[in-house]
């Protein structure tokens, strides 16, 4: 499989990790909704409500807890569904290479404590380009398929085999006590290997070279021992298809690293470049062709990384979203299974209630970013824009944040324009989003008795906003990420714990979709955070039907 297509699958299997992130997201809104439905019936009965509609109610209660429950663990089903899938080769259901290479970590840090050896054996079946050029790809991935069950077949149960790349496979023989048993394991699964195979009718037959490196006798890190057991293969190759080599045979360079002589692994002769002047064109032309290839190798594993990055993110939000989803559920349990009991103690009825609206309200709010995440990662962020009055906006925001800031005993400022209204075309809704969004964070990350200042001004061309705290502040190489979704600053995770990394993603997707930007700053851990909104103040037309 090619760099570009490891990336499409890579990014193919974010897309879905954060799709059934989605569907769970929603399944939970609707499991709330239940929840605080049967709150609002609660709160209007009060404690002196009819025994048996109390009763009735609090099995409704316990009921809607458990789907919750039950919910958040299909979550965490998929999340460690998620995440063998995304350390599997998909066309052989191998380990692939990044799991090869963490596997190989693990067996090089055991082999030094216990003072025992590794093999590394890196296979190349031969000629499987003739195999793809004579019978189609097919055939080709049906091929690979069948050395890797063989493979999986003929080894110890602690050893490990992985498709590395196209038709090369790695196999680890771990924990070895000494290597002179290695040699009869090679010559088995060449064995094995080059039994003929009949796919599609073909007849096929099969051969593989093989090179083997040791640790810690030929390498003592991960990458220099693949390498030693790569170039073994192409000296193998060389000797003809169906052998093997061992790394410490090989020649190497000054600096101790084995040298592969890819020109030595015998390139057809080309009839239209004959004598020596052909043979320096055909060198000019493979060289053109190699660098081609070297840039194209670069692009793909730029490729690669990205979509791995953005798949490990997704799965890391998922377990973070699953572990978060399932925390409010047990005091809702245990406090509507309470709930019944108390129906004639007002104190203990009122407690027990107020547990559970704040659990649901906190689930609620999981379940919004959740599925707000979601849609900026699919484009599926929309916007319902009207003439609005931006200082409308920001005293609704104002409003809603204000009674925790104070239960936080934190003063916050406020200054707007005086007598304007800074109007603006805009989802009066959304921007409240970002506002509530940006004081909420500087709230959560500024110590109790903090300040907390939001400040609006404007031109004639923008409307700005900035809300400014002396809080933790952000550190000089967080500061490059803070709107990246799913990520958290590790100070600011540990003093509030229980965020997703979602909510400065939301924040900059909705204000770019406004025709605005967004911009953090910080002088350091310890100084405070500023984040400014700018808006265009003109009317923009194509805002009306804007999507993020």
């Amino acid at each position: 499989m090619t760099g570009p297509e490891c990336a499409a699958q890579g990014v193919a299997a974010a897309a879905k990790s954060l799709a059934a992130l989605e569907a769970h997201a929603v399944l939970l809104r609707a499991e709330v909704a239940g929840l605080e439905g049967v709150l609002a019936k609660l709160r209007a009965r009060g404690p002196t409500g009819n025994g048996d509609d109390l009763r009735e109610a609090n099995g409704q209660l316990v009921l809607a807890a458990l789907r919750a429950q039950a919910v958040a663990e299909a979550a965490e089903r998929h999340r460690d569904e998620a995440t063998r899938a995304g350390q599997r080769d998909p066309l052989t259901g191998l380990p692939n290479r990044a799991s090869m290479h963490n596997r190989l970590h693990l067996s090089l840090a055991s082999a030094h404590r216990r003072g025992t050896h590794v093999a590394v054996l890196f296979i190349d079946i031969d000629r499987f380009k003739q195999i793809n050029d004579s019978f189609g790809h097919p055939v080709g991935d049906r091929v690979l398929q069948i050395l890797a069950r063989r493979l999986e077949a003929n080894l110890r149960e602690n050893d490990a085999v992985g498709r590395y790349g196209g038709e090369e496979f790695l196999v680890l023989l771990d924990d070895l006590a000494t290597t002179d048993d290695v040699p009869g394991i090679v010559e088995t699964v060449q064995g094995v290997l080059a039994q003929p195979e009949t796919i599609a009718g073909h007849g096929i037959e099969l051969s593989a070279s093989i090179g083997i490196a040791f640790y810690p006798d030929d390498a003592t890190d991960a990458a220099a021992l693949i390498a030693c057991a790569d170039a073994a293969m192409y000296r193998a190759k060389r000797r003809g298809p169906g052998g093997y080599e061992f790394c410490h045979d090989i020649e190497r360079d000054t600096a101790g690293a084995p040298i592969i002589n890819a020109d030595a692994v015998g390139l057809p002769a080309d009839p239209r470049l004959p004598g020596h002047a052909g043979s320096r064109a055909r060198q000019e032309a493979l060289q053109e062709a190699n660098g081609l290839l070297v840039a194209s190798a670069l692009l793909a594993q730029a490729q690669q990384t990205l979509a791995v990055d953005a798949h490990a993110r997704a799965l890391g939000s998922m377990a973070t979203a699953a572990h978060e989803l399932r925390n409010p559920l047990t005091p809702i349990r245990l406090a509507a299974g309470m709930l019944g009991g108390a129906r004639d103690d007002l104190v203990r009825f009122t407690r027990l209630r107020d547990i559970i609206e704040a659990e649901v309200v906190h689930i609620a709010r999981l379940v919004d970013d959740l599925v707000d995440g979601s849609r900026v990662v699919s484009g599926k962020l929309r916007l319902e824009c009207a003439d609005i009055e931006l200082t409308a906006v920001l005293e609704t925001a104002v409003l809603t944040c204000r009674p925790v800031i104070e239960s936080r005993q934190q003063q916050l400022l406020v200054d707007l324009p005086a007598g304007d209204a800074m109007p603006l075309h805009a989802d009066h809704t959304r921007l409240v989003q970002v506002f509530t969004n940006l004081l909420d964070n500087a709230s959560k990350y500024t110590p109790e008795g903090g300040r907390i200042r939001l400040v609006a001004a404007c031109s004639s061309d923008a409307l700005t906003v900035t809300v400014h705290d002396n809080g933790i502040g952000i550190p000089a190489d967080a500061l490059p990420h803070i709107f990246d979704i799913f990520v958290q600053d590790a100070a600011a995770a540990a003093l509030r714990p229980g965020g997703l990394g979602i909510g400065l993603a939301i924040v900059r997707e909705l204000v770019e979709s406004h025709g605005g930007t967004v911009v953090g700053s910080s002088s350091g851990t310890g100084l405070g955070s500023t984040f400014t909104v700018t808006l265009p103040s003109r009317d923009d037309p194509a805002g009306q039907t804007a999507t993020a």
